[in-house]
């Protein structure tokens, strides 16, 4: 996702973070104003003696062509039609050619017509080669015909096509940058993030060559990216190391150097959130702010750089300002706030659809079905699960628009699902929800996650016990734990710690809370704190040690409402009932009864109102891509006993 400056371009190289895929929007051939100016002067005879004839009727069909393409609606068959007229002069090499680069790009941008598209333009690839010093229509040609070829899913044909461009274009720094770009975003998508990352290397060591810093960071910082997307987190470091010095080093244009701070500031806050390191994160995700906010106070100037390999940045913007609110819900919803992470989607969404009205950057998409992935999982744990199931229907809309949303997120649609289905005792659904899930991902911190939930349905089902210890060992804690989050890895603790409480095994199941809690503690894991806290104090209730289970149930409540958890919140106001009527509190027991008793009408109206919605049909999902017509059914199937 790299623009040129004036007739800008983007180039995308992410996945969001998944992450972030990007595409290319192009240059126009000729801006509107001078085709209007044209045909003026055309029809009034006043154009200058110098034209020649053959110029002359040139740009005038290039002049009525644009104005087509540019009327409100555009009138693509008359733009097509003055195009086309052009052959019929006979015209030279270049006029045929980039003739042929119009036809193709306007053909492919705006009609479904991809066979005739194809055919200008590999034309205009062809006749470019026979024509010197013709290299913007030779690599255009090259770069929108690949498109079109992997648009046709040929991408064995447009591998060799960017490579054999890329060969030739050394001398031309713009263009053999951008088809570095356009190759590894291509192998990106294919997974092969090896090969992505050898090109990104090479477009580093090529753009240092030309005296390009800028451009060597964005080859490093992408290629940081796919490293972290590898995990090979030894590379990562001084990677990351090197671009920071770049970036700091270098001086130029004041909006591609912020860019380039809020690039390599997102790869640090990402890869800290994805090790949930949600208190370690804070510092630099003030600074990512702090920057983004120094970005929009700047004028967009359109002075060109003065090495044609700067003529790139990454993300507009407005898109930027998404990506910043991104990744602070993605924290929010770490740490347990939710509320803000609320408040921060909110702003998110609303910046999102004004930037859909104007740009159909398939980048839009993919930031809000992971907002939507966030702000779900806060609807869930706040009681709202009507809201939520509402907003899972609406990620499976946006992913039946596009494929390749769907297979990048259909195992977290999933996922989402059977997170819904325990918050409505789906247990059944739940497992089928998950285990599609791990069948779909391949994605380690993922799949560690869906099986952490997993556990907890056999758990709560209680006759499953060979699954789940074959589970418990596959994200064992204290021994080969499959990932490097923190957030995860305390999580695994607390599985454990529920599965011993169940089992009776008091004293082993307070070993793994209290690991949990000073896991969770040492990063602000809050809602972990919330649910060890609890559950220790259910613990202690139990064994008759009241004070002691007042002392952890009492702070449990105080952060379940902090969050908000509704789960939480019910489970430790009925503790609190009961503790305070062992202790003889019969004003706090009875404040704590009242308490319960509106978190459970509160979770009653929520549980009925999810089950009677036609989208309640989607937990029976697993198969193929999601389904385009919901049925209504009659009301709900479940019960809420294990929640009351």
């Amino acid at each position: 996702m790299f623009a040129k400056k004036e007739k800008r371009i983007k180039i995308g190289m992410n996945k969001a973070l998944d992450a972030l895929v990007g595409g290319f929007t192009r240059r126009t051939w000729q801006p509107a104003s001078l085709a209007i100016a044209l045909k003026n002067l055309l029809l009034s005879g006043k154009m200058a003696s110098n034209v020649e004839a053959p110029e002359r009727w040139y740009l005038a069909l290039l002049g009525f062509a644009e104005h087509f393409r540019t009327s409100s609606p555009p009138k693509i068959r008359l733009c097509v039609h003055c195009l086309q007229a052009v052959f019929q002069f006979k015209p030279p090499q270049r006029i045929e050619a980039r003739t042929h680069l119009q036809l193709g790009s306007v053909l492919y941008h705006h009609t479904k017509n991809s066979e005739l598209a194809r055919s200008h333009l590999e034309k205009a690839w062809y006749i470019s080669q026979q024509v010197p010093q013709f290299e913007d229509v030779k690599f255009e040609a090259a770069s929108i015909l690949s498109e079109l070829f992997c648009q046709q899913n040929l991408v064995d044909s447009a591998k060799p096509l960017l490579r054999k461009a890329i060969q030739i274009s050394q001398q031309t720094p713009y263009w053999h940058c951008r088809l570095l770009f356009q190759l590894a975003q291509l192998h990106t998508l294919e997974k092969d993030l090896v090969s992505a990352c050898d090109l990104l290397g090479v477009g580093a060591e090529y753009a240092r060559v030309v005296g390009s810093e800028y451009t060597r960071a964005l080859f490093l910082l992408s290629k940081g990216m796919l490293l972290l997307m590898e995990r090979k987190l030894g590379e990562v470091h001084p990677l990351l190391t090197l671009c920071g010095t770049i970036v700091e080093n270098w001086q130029g244009n004041p909006i591609q150097k912020e860019s380039l701070r809020v690039f390599f500031l997102v790869l640090q806050v990402t890869h800290y959130l994805d090790a949930g390191q949600v208190k370690s994160v804070k510092p630099c995700l003030k600074q990512l702010q702090q920057c983004i906010q120094t970005i929009s106070t700047l004028h967009d100037d359109e002075i060109l750089p003065s090495n044609p390999a700067d003529l790139f940045h990454w993300l507009p913007k407005e898109h930027m300002c998404v990506l910043v609110y991104l990744v602070t819900v993605m924290h929010s919803m770490q740490a347990g706030y939710l509320e803000k992470a609320q408040k921060y989607t909110d702003k998110a969404l609303m910046q999102l659809e004004k930037l859909k009205m104007l740009d159909c950057s398939p980048i839009l998409s993919t930031f809000q079905v992971i907002l939507l992935e966030h702000i779900i999982m806060c609807r869930l744990v706040t009681g709202h699960k009507a809201t939520a199931l509402q907003e899972i229907s609406q990620v499976c809309q946006l992913c039946q628009q596009s494929p390749r949303l769907f297979t990048n997120h259909a195992a977290q649609l999933h996922t989402l699902l059977g997170l819904y289905c325990i918050s409505v005792n789906c247990m059944d659904n739940a497992e089928a929800q998950f285990t599609t899930a791990l069948r779909l991902t391949t994605h380690q911190e993922l799949w560690t996650y869906i099986v952490t939930n997993l556990a907890s349905v056999y758990i709560r089902e209680g006759n499953r016990h060979q699954e789940l210890y074959s589970l418990l060992e596959r994200i064992n804690p204290d021994h080969n734990f499959p990932v490097s989050s923190h957030c995860l890895r305390a999580a695994a603790f607390y599985i454990r710690g529920l599965l011993s409480f169940f089992q009776g095994r008091y004293n082993e199941a307070k070993r793994f809370l209290r690991e949990t809690l000073k896991m969770s503690n040492a990063e602000d894991l809050n809602r972990l704190t919330a649910c060890s806290l609890v559950l220790l104090g259910h613990i202690f209730y139990v064994l008759g040690n009241h004070r002691e289970s007042n002392n952890m149930v009492v702070p449990a409540m105080q952060l379940a409402s902090k969050i908000p958890d509704m789960s939480v919140q019910l489970w430790s106001s009925a503790l609190l009932k009961d503790l305070n009527k062992a202790l003889g509190n019969t004003m706090d027991a009875h404040e704590a009864a009242q308490m319960h008793q509106n978190f459970s009408q509160q979770l009653l109206q929520d549980h009925i109102a999810a089950c009677s919605l036609p989208e309640h049909n989607l937990i029976s999902w697993t198969d193929g891509p999601p389904p385009v017509q919901i049925q209504a059914q009659n009301g709900p199937t479940t019960s809420l006993a294990s929640l009351l």
